[in-house]
């Protein structure tokens, strides 16, 4: 049975062209980085490059890329820093988050260090700016605004510059979660004005375990992880080198083919949309679906039914992929908590389809027969 795979935001195939960039420093060049002889010069030459291969792409400094594990590290890391070495007081997110935010909030909340809040959201689930600006206009502390650019979940998108501004307006630090977005969409780091952004390499075709913290140059902070003083002291220990170049390297090629990608993927969604309205009565969909949306994520909501709340389950029998909220947080069915904040309707059944340039229009229509025999 062949899978169809419609879960790409939660991680994404492995492009053939990323791997053949990694596979040598698998095999040949292996020296560790910090080594002083020429294998160990190989590899941090590699390391560097890929560096300046993704700040050019994201318009930003060299010195101001750090390499990290993923999203999950880099949304920490920026979290520390802005309550630790920026003086931030009091954090203003949403209740939409990804955990990697959400958990390190309510982490530090429950010591004295700082205090949060929680930005309105309105119907169509986007941040409240008017709101936003209301919470930092109040505060008599430095904040620290922590928003997603876009959501994993209904694929929202955040208007980062206007957020960027209220934030340089009253002092904030501002923090983006662009998981979703590096490898997405066209970001210029020197025209937003945040302090910290996280990238994740397996969201765009690269591998997992690597991602990137931005850091402004015009803040300084300290390091999170101690020891060798790799990454410019920012962050101890052997740099994961293949890692760091399929992640240079998956950055060019979605760079590269945007234009081309971003079309066709939006193509199939809109077709997914078409589809589900003709073919489903009561289909809803969750978030900005056909607004300030990212192209690769839909959500739909099906009426509750007993055969539709274990469609999951059936889809996954058929050997189709995909999710009822993040994927981060499977084996834990407790719902989603965007699904709930945004349209806590205990009467439909959420699944998100989210799509790649590998997938086509053959699988849309395999997926809707099966939908249709299903609800």
């Amino acid at each position: 049975m062949d899978r169809i795979y419609f879960d790409n935001a939660a991680t994404t195939a492995l492009d053939k062209e990323v791997l053949e960039a990694m596979l040598p420093y698998m095999t040949t060049h292996f020296g560790n980085p910090s080594s002083i002889y020429s294998y160990g010069r190989e590899s941090r030459l590699a390391i560097e490059t890929a560096r300046k291969t993704v700040a050019k792409i994201l318009n930003a400094h060299p010195g101001e890329i750090f390499f990290t594990s993923g999203g999950t590290e880099s949304n920490n890391t920026a979290i520390l820093s802005a309550i630790r070495d920026l003086g931030c007081k009091h954090i203003i997110t949403s209740s939409i988050e990804h955990h990697a935010v959400l958990h390190t909030v309510e982490h530090y909340d429950t010591t004295d260090e700082i205090t949060s809040s929680y930005v309105k959201l309105l119907s169509s689930g986007h941040v409240d700016l008017e709101d936003l600006e209301a919470q930092l206009a109040s505060q008599p502390e430095r904040c620290l605004v922590t928003l997603m650019h876009a959501n994993n979940e209904i694929g929202n998108i955040l208007d980062i510059d206007a957020v960027g501004n209220l934030c340089k307006k009253y002092n904030a630090i501002f923090h983006s979660d662009c998981v979703q977005t590096v490898g997405h969409y066209p970001l210029d780091f020197r025209k937003t004005p945040v302090h910290f952004i996280s990238g994740a390499g397996h969201k765009f075709h690269g591998p997992k375990g690597v991602g990137i913290l931005y850091v402004n140059d015009n803040i300084k902070i300290k390091p999170y992880i101690f020891g060798g003083g790799q990454e410019r002291n920012m962050r101890a220990g052997t740099e994961n080198l293949y890692g760091i170049v399929g992640f240079a390297k998956a950055l060019e090629l979605a760079t590269n083919n945007y234009e081309n990608d971003s079309r066709y993927i939006q193509s199939l969604k809109t077709y997914m949309i078409e589809q589900l309205r003709k073919n489903i009565k009561g289909v809803q969909f969750n978030g900005d679906q056909e607004g300030e949306c990212l192209y690769t994520v839909l959500s739909a909501a099906f009426p509750k039914t007993e055969k539709s709340e274990m469609i999951l389950f059936s889809l996954d029998m058929q050997g189709i992929c995909v999710s009822g909220g993040s994927a981060c947080s499977s084996g834990a069915d407790i719902g989603s908590h965007v699904i709930q904040a945004i349209n806590n309707n205990p009467n439909l059944v959420t699944v998100r389809f989210s799509f790649s340039k590998y997938n086509t229009k053959e699988e849309v229509d395999k997926v809707m027969t099966k939908v249709k025999e299903l609800i």
